[in-house]
């Protein structure tokens, strides 16, 4: 289904937000959109919608598949906008997630369980978000894939990630309760290319609709308690966002592009395209869903 506006979706049809858990894909151009949503179809969300350019191509078995809303994702705030305007739409307990295209969630054990599965689970722990990590990934031979995507020869950093506390400014800058700022991969190798206020990797891109949230251009959320990593009592399930999007910007940007001749290094391997994976590198948490 087709809507020229987001505002048309909402008139029309808002009732596929009772249907969670929902997807939202921004597609900020051509690159794997269509590899993403599949990826996200596949892993269980019972509605996807994707925010696109009218430009955008898509097979059209596919595009019967999903709702797609025509947007420009380059506006500013646009995905901040939007996520909100849906956030209100949906009905309350309503789960949501967010990425762009190039983007793919994995979650514990996501070979052979849905997401609808982990987040009954994580529902059942009263935890109404989850953080996940944005994992950067990247072509292995430039040469080969100048654009720095390539499903086929795709690696990750297996190391080089690190978490700092979030300083909270109402207490001095005191760092907050169970909040960490998260950094690691291509954002922190090359961090004199990227912006101080990009370089964190984590994101909240999991979470229930409530009234009155907004989401924050950091990725974090106005209720702080969506914000954090982990419940009081014991650790929770966390999730990653395997992503080439830093690659691409990196590659795009000229003044990135001439002088970054390989994204490889010492503590690069090639990516598996699984959970265990992921979880045997650290980079998510399966919590005490076994």
């Amino acid at each position: 289904m087709r809507y020229a506006s987001l505002g048309a979706f909402l008139e029309r049809g808002a009732p596929v937000l009772a249907r969670g858990p929902v997807a939202m894909v921004f597609a900020e151009d051509q690159v794997e959109v269509a590899s993403t949503l599949t990826h996200h179809l596949q892993a269980g969300f019972r509605s996807l919608l994707l925010f696109a350019d009218e430009a955008i191509t898509l097979p059209p078995d596919l595009e019967d598949q999903i709702h797609r809303i025509t947007l420009n994702v380059q506006q500013d705030d646009a995905l901040t906008a939007t996520v909100d305007r849906i956030t209100a739409a949906a009905p309350p307990e309503t789960w949501l997630y967010y990425c762009y295209n190039a983007e793919y969630l994995f979650f514990p054990f996501s070979e052979s369980r849905s997401i609808r599965d982990m987040l009954t689970f994580h529902g059942e722990e009263r935890r109404d978000a989850m953080l996940t990590y944005v994992i950067d990934l990247y072509a292995g031979d430039l040469a080969r894939c100048p654009s720095a995507v390539s499903r086929d020869d795709t690696y990750i950093d297996k190391s080089g990630y690190y978490a700092l506390g979030r300083p909270d400014p109402a207490r001095n800058n005191h760092p907050k309760e169970r909040q960490l700022d998260f950094f690691g991969g291509l954002r922190w190798r090359f961090e004199e290319h990227v912006p101080a206020a990009r370089r964190k990797i984590d994101r909240i891109s999991l979470f229930k609709a409530r009234p009155g949230l907004r989401l924050r251009p950091d990725h974090t959320f106005s209720d702080e308690e969506y914000n954090t990593y982990a419940c009081p009592w014991h650790h929770n399930l966390t999730a990653a966002i395997c992503s080439f999007r830093a690659a691409k910007a990196l590659r795009g940007n000229p003044g990135s592009r001439y002088e970054i001749q390989d994204f490889r290094w010492r503590n690069s391997v090639p990516f598996g395209w699984n959970s265990r994976q992921l979880m045997d590198l650290g980079l998510m948490e399966p919590g005490q869903w076994f």
